[in-house]
């Protein structure tokens, strides 16, 4: 069974809370990833995707509205040693598509649903091709 620890991103793209949307939508794109975590010393507080933004800019906010004001806060999060299928669950029942990974109280990484979705290309995929 895969693990998350090895389908993971462990590059992590962080922004402070202060800091504008317009701001984490311009990391976002640069780094060419659907979400950014907020850390309070090493310690998830809070995440915020490209769902977020969209709901900031129909809500008819621009780029300079605060990422706390739309960040979701205490985000679910799994752990390295989690099956890949583990995760795949829960985004399913919870309706999101990126995981903080947190091993020891510490963020580690994140998976998305895209890292899920190669997994399972992968799993049908004959080998040895």
């Amino acid at each position: 069974m895969p693990l998350v620890a090895d389908n993971m991103t462990r590059s992590l793209v962080t922004i402070s809370a202060e800091e504008t949307i317009g701001d984490a939508a311009a990391q976002m794109a640069e780094r060419g990833v659907g979400a950014v975590v907020v850390l309070e010393g090493d310690a998830i507080t809070a995440i915020l995707t490209e769902r977020d933004v969209m709901r900031a800019v129909a809500a008819g906010r621009d780029g300079s509205a605060l990422v706390s004001d739309w960040m979701t806060k205490h985000p679910d999060t799994i752990e390295p040693t989690d099956s890949t299928d583990h995760a795949a669950s829960l985004m399913i029942h919870g309706g999101f598509r990126h995981l903080p990974v947190v091993e020891d109280g510490k963020v580690v990484g994140i998976v998305s649903i895209r890292d899920l979705m190669r997994v399972a290309l992968d799993d049908r995929s004959p080998r040895g091709v």
